[in-house]
């Protein structure tokens, strides 16, 4: 199987999520709603390379571009709440913007290969 570069940062994207997680005390449905959105990123791309078609190839990546964005959400929360220092969140909120970035290029090129 070829390698898939958004597929392997979007793992240990959620690897990384997952221990920081683990890491955070109380705040449970918060930190819940972290760990889902950044795990279901990874789930929906890999879910993408298995699509019946080119339109739902496209809304897997779309509906794994809003998880992303939701994750930034909950990050940015996280930190303006001080349940963790901007230090400890901001390789993950720059790995997540890479992963936006990926996203939003792979999309634009599914969409305009459709034409």
């Amino acid at each position: 199987m070829k390698e898939n570069k958004l597929v392997d940062l979007s793992m240990d994207f959620a690897i990384k999520t997952i221990k920081l997680c683990e890491t955070i005390k109380g705040h449970y449905f918060l930190v819940n709603q972290l760990e889902r959105s950044a795990t279901s990123i990874g789930a929906n791309i890999h879910e993408a390379n298995y699509a019946h078609g080119k339109p739902d190839f496209i809304a897997k990546l779309q509906i794994a571009l809003k998880e992303c964005c939701e994750t930034e959400y909950w990050l940015e929360l996280f930190v303006k709440s001080d349940i963790l220092n901007r230090e400890t969140a901001v390789d993950l909120y720059n790995q997540c913007g890479t992963i936006r970035r990926i996203l939003i290029a792979s999309i634009n090129i599914a969409k305009e290969n459709t034409k």
